[in-house]
């Protein structure tokens, strides 16, 4: 009997072991849990849904700062890196929020890429999300301030450009009235009054022609457009200007190539890069236009003898009223504006253009355009204006 009660007494007091033992481990797995929790903290329902439609950059932190949620523009941007903000200025206004509790709204000027080379102008907002987290908005706005900038650049070089004629077409006037019994005196001053204007109107249709190439509707997509035809109309414009500067302008136009875009506006593209190439050429010289087929790319190369372009000018040579030589601009007329609209033109067409130079030997202009279909002939050659070909040794990568 004995024997009997100490058996059942040591069950009984092993499974109040193993009862405790349980009740145990069952609290120690809650507070594990609850530690995790700590640990790693959840983010609030439906933020991750918002942050993976959200266009502009966002991101979530923890009480650490560790980036819990990004959202593909934050990635995009360069602004996260290994679950954390890469960025001091970021940073500095997610610690103001959170030792003051109010949202920040500013704008921020951050390094793009890690060797800082260029910037990203950033309009950020800063707020808490419930009481631990902290929300982090960011929208680009560096090519909104680009393009300010460029307005600005614009009003500003337009004001200038017109101020010169228009006060030279008041003195005009105001000499005309003066010497009106002096008839040889006044045709000498409306022949310098005629040039004032046409340079006025010079300017006015550029300015309009940049304008139209900058609206949405610039192009008609649909339009086919043979480029043999295009160069020839642009060629003959300058003709009557080659003449009197005795420049030779040959041109070797063959390809039977078409494109798609405004045959008015492509016309007006190459007539620049001709015109360019005559002004800035030596009286006597020879501007050579040739037309080539290179797999599905059209090119329009337009070649001089002139004076050229140094190293330091040709990166610029596109911008909106940059002159190379300022003195020599004025005296041909140049508005600034021609190689502007020859660039924008080309890449509304889908193409882009290069250009060659070495000073004091010439330089070379290359449109290239997407063909619109086969061409019927592949056998035009680079521009030749004649037996003795014009070119431009050692010209290196184009720009």
């Amino acid at each position: 009997m004995d024997s009997m009660w100490l058996v059942l007494t040591a069950l009984a007091f092993g499974v109040f072991l193993g009862a405790a033992f349980m009740i145990v481990l069952h609290m120690a797995e809650r507070r594990g849990s609850s530690a995790a929790r700590v640990v790693a903290p959840t983010i609030p329902d439906g933020i991750d849904q918002v942050l993976e439609v959200l266009e502009s950059a966002g991101v979530v932190l923890d009480p650490s700062n560790n980036v819990l949620k990004a959202s593909p523009g934050a990635l995009a941007m360069g602004l996260v890196r290994q679950q954390a903000l890469v960025h001091p200025e970021l940073v500095e206004l997610v610690a103001s929020v959170r030792r003051t509790g109010a949202t920040i709204a500013d704008e921020v000027t951050v390094a793009r890429g890690p060797f800082g080379e260029s910037t990203l102008r950033l309009r950020v907002r800063v707020a808490r999300l419930g009481t631990r987290f902290i929300l982090l908005l960011a929208e680009d706005r560096t090519e909104a301030h680009r393009l300010d900038e460029v307005r600005r650049d614009f009003v500003a070089n337009i004001s200038h450009e017109l101020k010169t004629p228009i006060a030279s077409v008041s003195l005009l006037a105001e000499a005309l009235d003066h010497a009106a019994d002096e008839p040889e005196q006044v045709r000498r001053f409306a022949g310098r009054l005629t040039v004032e204007a046409n340079r006025l109107a010079h300017i006015t249709s550029e300015v309009i022609a940049l304008s139209r190439l900058q609206a949405r509707d610039a192009l008609l997509p649909d339009v086919l457009v043979p480029v043999d035809e295009v160069v020839a109309a642009a060629v003959d414009q300058n003709r009557v200007v080659a003449a009197g500067k005795h420049v030779d302008v040959a041109v070797r136009a063959s390809s039977g190539a078409h494109v798609y875009g405004d045959r008015a506006l492509m016309i007006v593209a190459v007539h620049n890069l001709v015109s360019n190439a005559i002004a800035y050429s030596n009286e006597g010289g020879r501007v050579g236009v040739g037309v080539k087929v290179d797999g599905d790319t059209v090119e329009i190369a337009v070649t001089d003898q002139g004076i050229g372009i140094e190293s330091e000018d040709l990166e610029r040579v596109f911008e909106r009223f940059y002159r190379v030589d300022q003195a020599r601009s004025r005296n041909t007329g140049g508005s600034g504006l021609g190689l502007s609209i020859v660039k924008h033109t080309v890449q509304n067409h889908g193409g882009d253009v290069r250009v060659w130079s070495q000073p004091g030997r010439g330089s070379t202009f290359m449109i290239r355009l997407p063909l619109a279909e086969p061409a019927t002939s592949t056998d035009a050659a680079p521009p030749a204006p004649s037996a003795a070909p014009i070119a431009v040794p050692d010209r290196g990568e184009p720009t």
